[in-house]
């Protein structure tokens, strides 16, 4: 039985969204989009190719690959029915470096993050992850970090999320009741609610006032968070003190019913080199810093070294205090030697503490000693062990493995660094789905996932739309918390007054033993195929053990007996009439009895139904009128009919934009000559399955070309949101194939002034000659978003000219005559991040006067 109130909410606000995606099935055997990487916007540093430095690549598909060097973008615009969660990946290959090259993702103008797209010298597939589109026309771009791959296909697909479904079993088997009830309660809410959490400062901060945050909170909100974070670093064999942590731990949990869970930041002497054992080191000689210590952490794990008997004394140390709470009946998530990997990376090269210094496989056996340890010499078995983890491609191979950890925990830290969103000095309320469910995928969603630290917490709208089912969110102490730059106060108080949050009032009592057995129900997972021939009514056998079922429900709905199930001694039907009508994904039924633990059944749906097809999938049209022609596309319907034709928001008119018939659309010459330059995408909508896309390529060979070819790299070299000097550094490269004379090149810059007054330019350096860049402000005659000036970058006829693949740097500055200060915050050139030259196509290039990079605001 359902022992919150809340979940019913939550389940009510999670299957909406879900149900979203029943407007436009996906396919099992078919994505919903896959884009032929040629047929992509590609900006000019970028080519289409079979052969690299006269060597053929076979496997690819169309008609070749697009060959990302140090530099370029690729763009692909798509329409999608609903919006939700979306999976891309991408066909690839890169065989340049064994470490990885790093490429940007961006989703509609946000990046959302790095990728190392790894090494492999046949076409393989890498998955970006789960990304958020809206509903209609979306632009994803992939621009070169490191660059150098070499990509074929993309392609988007409805995210298959877990259904977040986890089992009650400890890692640990002789785990104690107190243990088992909070396993027992964590499993039962997750996926469904987010428990609140709060650290505590530690070592007599905050003037030994520990309850600084958890006041501030219960004032914004008035409630307490559910989850105490503590940390036993001060139980040391070095200059340990009793700091009243385990007090603490104690008064929280069995006096005010709350859940504790625990870090511990253990410290080594720096120069344990001299250090004898039993010695006592002041706190200001101790650190966890590997760069601060000479501490051999690869000797830790090897019998009889100093380094492991040091190791020893700090389990010790910890194991009497984790008897005290044991003692009192207090289970803990413990989370030890946390933030292993810090930066990525197998051997070390990236860790931020002394225990991952020495690599993945000895950290592993640290762990694998301290597990040992702690259950088998102390005896302790009221841990939920959690490990914490990253996402990077060496990432997998930190884990310590199932059989030694029950919580999988990352700290998200991104609201000054590592953010996503494009902004800069504000709270990221980003939900990181995506780092979500990778990290479900870690262990097969086998175990629960939760945001174990934190600075920013995600935004009920966030966690909600994105389906992100953190167990807890932790907040870190201080300014993480109670500071407007980390979290909007509002933010906080909607969150904590939510139906979604678990606060500390409306926990259950954790400490009464349930002894009512329990229902059980075989097989636990199932498969639906939409596609009529393979339909087929599902069996599931009911093991009662006594109970009464009392309904089967998906999130707030309610099956009907009879309608939708039918149900015979122990055998359980679910009909192929409600399945069909499920949409394709990952869902979980209840099935809810008068008494115990409800068991889950995961079900998932897919649809095998062959989709209709269209021919050619990209084509271009001339809008020269002599040129200008019908495109005629051909039809494979294979049963379904063709509901309607979109280009971005706008349907087109049978008749008037088209003609049609069974086996082909033609698509009228006047309607495209309507259609802007460059790529368009028509999208062909079908009566079910996958909707077909058409890549449009619109040129007009009327317009003639402007002489010469360039790219415009550029970056801030101040990016402060509030400056009294705008200083952007440019990188003119000659991507054509002629001597390009700089006289005849101008870059524009587009900013804001913010307060009108006499401007002042500056060359400070140019790789050309600081007297041959000329420097004019603009106003514009017309103001728009984030632009009512430009300052104009000009060159002498001294400047000489650049050849092919050469390339000038110029680094300016200017400022107002009273030094007044501009807000760069919303400049259409502004970047906000960045210390090096990247492509900007926020800046504009032209050559005799002809835009030839770039997009003007």
């Amino acid at each position: 039985m359902k022992k919150l109130l809340k979940m019913v909410s939550a389940m009510t606000l999670f299957v909406p969204l879900l149900l979203g995606f029943a407007a436009a099935p996906a396919h099992a055997d078919s994505p919903l989009f896959t884009v032929e990487c040629e047929n992509a916007q590609l900006s000019s540093d970028l080519q289409v190719a079979t052969e690299i430095y006269g060597q053929e690549k076979p496997g690819y598909s169309g008609s070749g690959f697009v060959w990302m060097q140090n530099s370029g973008t690729l763009t692909f615009t798509l329409n999608v029915p609903e919006t939700g969660m979306y999976e891309i990946s991408t066909r690839y290959m890169q065989e340049l470096s064994p470490d990885g090259r790093l490429q940007y993702l961006t989703v509609n103008g946000v990046t959302k993050g790095s990728y190392m797209l790894p090494y492999t010298t046949t076409w393989s597939d890498y998955d970006f992850g789960f990304h958020k589109l809206n509903q209609g026309t979306n632009t994803i771009e992939i621009k070169a970090g490191w660059g150098f791959a070499y990509f074929d296909t993309f392609t988007i697909d409805y995210a298959d999320l877990d259904p977040l479904v986890v089992q009650p079993v400890l890692s640990d088997p002789q785990a104690t009741p107190a243990a088992q009830r909070l396993m027992n309660y964590l499993t039962e809410v997750y996926g469904h609610h987010i428990i609140s959490g709060q650290q505590e400062i530690y070592g007599s901060g905050n003037d030994g006032n520990y309850e600084l945050e958890f006041d501030w909170i219960y004032n914004l909100s008035g409630k307490y968070p559910a989850i105490r974070g503590f940390d036993f670093m001060n139980y040391n064999p070095l200059y340990g003190w009793e700091d009243g942590t385990t007090d603490r731990m104690i008064d929280w949990v069995n006096n005010r019913g709350g859940i504790a869970t625990a870090s511990w930041h253990i410290n080594v002497p720096r120069n344990f080199t001299s250090y004898q054992l039993g010695q006592f080191v002041d706190w200001k000689d101790a650190t966890y810093k590997p760069t601060e210590t000479n501490f051999n952490t690869a000797n830790a794990v090897i019998p009889g070294t100093k380094e492991y008997q040091y190791v020893m004394m700090t389990i010790e140390d910890l194991a009497e205090q984790l008897l005290i709470l044991q003692n009192e009946d207090v289970p803990v998530l413990f989370r030890p030697y946390h933030e292993a990997e810090g930066n990525g990376g197998l051997n070390g090269e990236g860790a931020w503490f002394w225990w991952a210094s020495a690599g993945a496989e000895v950290y592993k056996q640290l762990w694998d000693l301290l597990y040992t340890e702690l259950t088998e010499t102390y005896g302790l078995h009221n841990l939920i062990w959690t490990y914490n983890s990253y996402v990077y491609s060496t990432s997998p191979a930190w884990y310590p493995g199932d059989d030694q950890v029950d919580l999988v925990g990352y700290d998200k830290y991104n609201t000054i660094y590592n953010r996503y969103d494009g902004l800069s000095g504000v709270p990221n309320e980003d939900a990181i789905t995506s780092i979500f469910y990778q990290l479900v995928n870690l262990t097969g969603g086998k175990k629960m996932v939760a945001m174990t630290e934190n600075d920013t917490v995600p935004s009920l709208q966030n966690l909600t739309e994105e389906k992100a089912g953190w167990l807890y969110f932790c907040p870190w102490y201080g300014e993480h918390l109670m500071s407007s730059a980390f979290n909007y106060p509002a933010t906080l108080k909607t969150l904590y007054q939510s139906e979604y949050v678990i606060t500390l009032d409306e926990l259950p009592d954790l400490t009464v033993d349930d002894n009512t057995p329990s229902a059980s129900i075989a097989p636990v997972e199932i498969e639906f195929d939409k596609y009529g021939p393979n339909q087929s009514d599902k069996a599931i056998t009911v093991n009662f053990n006594g109970n009464v079922l009392v309904a089967v429900r998906t999130g707030s709905n309610t099956l009907m007996e009879m309608q939708d199930y039918t149900l015979s001694g122990n055998t359980l039907v679910l009909k192929k009439s409600y399945l069909e009508q499920l949409p394709v994904g990952q869902h979980s039924l209840s099935f809810d009895f008068n008494q115990g633990k409800d068991p889950s059944l995961k079900l998932r749906i897919v649809d095998s139904t062959p989709s209709a097809s269209i021919s050619p999938g990209s084509a271009s049209f001339d809008k020269a009128a002599d040129r200008a022609q019908d495109i005629t596309v051909s039809l494979v319907l294979n049963g379904h009919q063709l509901t309607s034709i979109t280009h971005g928001n706008d349907t087109l008119v049978s008749g008037q934009h088209y003609s049609e018939s069974n086996t082909a659309i033609v698509l009228h010459k006047s309607y495209l000559s309507s259609l802007p330059l460059g790529q368009n995408v028509i999208t062909f909508h079908f009566s079910a399955g996958n909707d077909a896309v058409l890549t449009l390529q619109v040129v007009d060979s009327t317009v003639p070309e402007p002489d010469g070819a360039l790219t415009v790299q550029a970056f801030n070299g101040n990016t402060g949101a509030s400056t009294n000097g705008i200083s952007p550094k440019f990188k003119v490269i000659n991507t054509g194939d002629v001597a390009l004379p700089l006289k005849d090149v101008k870059l524009r810059y587009y900013y804001t002034i913010d307060g009108e007054l006499e401007q002042s330019f500056w060359c400070d350096w140019a790789s050309i000659g600081n007297t041959n860049v000329t420097g004019n402000f603009v106003k514009m005659a017309v103001p728009v978003n984030g632009a009512d000036y430009y300052l104009e970058i000009g060159f002498t006829a001294a400047a000489g000219s650049l050849n092919p693949g050469q390339s000038a740097e110029i680094q300016t500055r200017f400022s107002k005559i009273d030094w007044s200060n501009y807000n760069q915050s919303n400049d259409y050139s502004f970047k906000a991040s960045g210390s090096q030259f990247a492509d900007h196509e926020q800046v504009t290039g032209y050559v005799n006067d002809q835009l030839v990079w770039g997009i003007e605001p």
